[in-house]
């Protein structure tokens, strides 16, 4: 499928005076945040930007938990409260809604970074656990119009996330060894989750 061809589908979604919130699932890597992105930027006014990755719990807190190492795994986020503010997005209250934003510089979520107008029509949400069956990612999938699964070759995912990891300050063998180790522990459980996805896109599609 053509990139054109999901803006037209994401535009059905945009309709001034309701509130629809499309989700893009995939594994670490996929290219959920790039596709997101391209799309609210195409859709201009119509559509938001809200990640599942503002919902990382803080380092302090992922440290007392004993959890750092498994950052990015489904328990070291706030999931009850990512489900709460999508709760919240699909009421289309009167209010501004101020969601968090995730910063890969300093690897820390920031609060209230993103508003979310009354007027906005579509709501975009990216992440890799939109579709899992355990509580409280379960309550996901019901508050989604639609959920997309990006699929891309395998090798270009991990590569990619690969370089990402090196973006960010980690030495070859750190981002090969975390890649190929946690993420991909992850990736196995997300792929599992394509099914419940309304569409399913292979990367080298998206001209």
């Amino acid at each position: 499928m053509r990139f054109d061809d999901l803006v037209a589908r994401a535009e059905r979604l945009a309709v001034t005076g309701r509130r629809s919130l499309l989700g893009i699932c995939g594994a670490p890597g996929a290219g959920k945040s790039t596709l997101a992105a391209r799309l609210v930027d195409a859709l201009g006014d119509r559509a938001v930007l809200v990640g599942m990755d503002g919902f990382h719990l803080a380092q302090r807190e992922l440290d007392r938990l004993g959890r750092a190492e498994r950052k990015g795994a489904p328990d070291t986020f706030d999931a009850a409260g990512y489900v709460d503010l999508l709760e919240r997005l699909r009421r289309h209250g009167p209010d501004t809604v101020y969601a968090p934003e995730f910063r890969r510089e300093i690897e820390e979520p920031i609060a209230c970074a993103v508003p979310v107008f009354r007027e906005t029509p579509l709501v975009v949400t990216e992440g890799n656990y939109l579709l899992l069956t355990d509580e409280p990612w379960n309550r996901v999938r019901p508050l989604l119009d639609e959920a997309w699964f990006l699929a891309p070759d395998e090798q270009v995912r991990i590569a990619r996330l690969i370089a990402r990891h090196e973006a960010f300050g980690r030495s070859a063998e750190q981002a090969r060894c975390r890649a190929l180790g946690s993420d991909q522990a992850n990736a196995v459980r997300v792929d599992a989750t394509s099914g419940r996805a309304d569409l399913v896109i292979a990367e080298e599609e998206l001209t």
